[in-house]
């Protein structure tokens, strides 16, 4: 039995948002997954080599050998694992968006190949379109962090505006601010929820990493060695750190399924897109 087509196109209170983004995950991760390994896999794997070396130079240790840690290593480490993860926040939310699209497109069926396509079409504006709304959202928390925070909730939509509405980057842009408009407070509380859940979800798999740093203490205040975070730590919390940063990445993948739900809510209660086409549709059966 075929599972019942989600229709993206319409209003939805926010429990319902929330609700119908894990339906949309548990009937198609199995075809949206092989996609999303093909596609954002190397960018993954890049910022999983990017955050291992980031972890061994800030903790004292080079991967190349031992020694006290260089201010440029840890600069360059640093630097290297931004690069890594704005690469892959670009790749994944993107190929998840044109997952939705294709899915959307094609009545319940995603299509490989269409989503490989719109990413290589689209892959250079989305990654400059993440990049402005970084630092739109990094200049704003500046100035006394409320700018940022009201900034935050429209460039969050950037993304999926670009790729839902197959336009450019600065329209993507005002288009995200002209959905906000007169619903900040409803999309804020939508994303803050999506945010919430998701963190709770990768709360789990930090569960480790916090029983082997409360142990660690334990064991170092006993020996009075505490002389350095490299005793209290050790090498085991950098592998321990380094899984968990693993499954939060992949975890983090949610988001951009709620956020596509929150964009069609918004899009629908502005421009009827949904209806008008339940209408056209009715409207050629019964000329069928």
């Amino acid at each position: 039995m075929n599972p019942e087509i989600i229709q993206f196109k319409q209003e939805r209170e926010l429990g319902e948002i929330l609700s119908v983004t894990f339906k949309f995950l548990r009937q198609n991760y199995k075809a949206a997954g092989k996609i999303f390994i093909k596609i954002v896999g190397p960018a993954f794997l890049l910022l999983i080599a990017a955050v291992t070396y980031y972890s061994w130079s800030t903790f004292g240790t080079s991967i190349f050998g031992t020694g006290g840690l260089e201010g440029s290593d840890f600069i360059l480490s640093f630097g290297l694992m931004i690069l890594a993860y704005l690469l892959y926040v670009t790749t994944m939310t993107g190929t998840i968006y044109h997952i939705i699209s294709s899915y959307i497109n094609n009545n319940g069926r995603i299509l490989p190949a269409e989503v490989t396509s719109g990413m290589k079409s689209d892959f250079g504006k989305l990654l400059v379109l993440t990049l402005v709304a970084w630092i739109l959202i990094f200049a704003g928390m500046i100035l006394f962090i409320i700018p940022g925070i009201y900034l935050f909730v429209p460039l969050s939509l950037t993304t999926a505006t670009l790729v839902f509405r197959r336009e450019g980057i600065m329209e993507s842009i005002s288009a995200s601010f002209q959905l906000i408009k007169e619903n900040w407070w409803m999309t804020f509380a939508s994303l803050l929820c999506i945010a919430l859940i998701v963190y709770l979800i990768s709360l789990v798999f930090q569960l480790p990493a916090i029983i082997f740093f409360l142990f660690r203490a334990f064991i170092v205040a006993s020996e009075g060695s505490a002389a350095n975070p490299a005793d209290l730590l050790g090498p085991g919390y950098i592998f321990i750190n380094i899984f968990t940063s693993t499954v939060q990445y992949i975890i983090y993948s949610i988001t951009p399924v709620g956020v596509a739900f929150v964009y069609f809510n918004l899009n629908e209660k502005q421009n009827f897109t949904g209806t008008y086409e339940t209408i056209q549709n009715l409207g050629n059966n019964k000329q069928i």
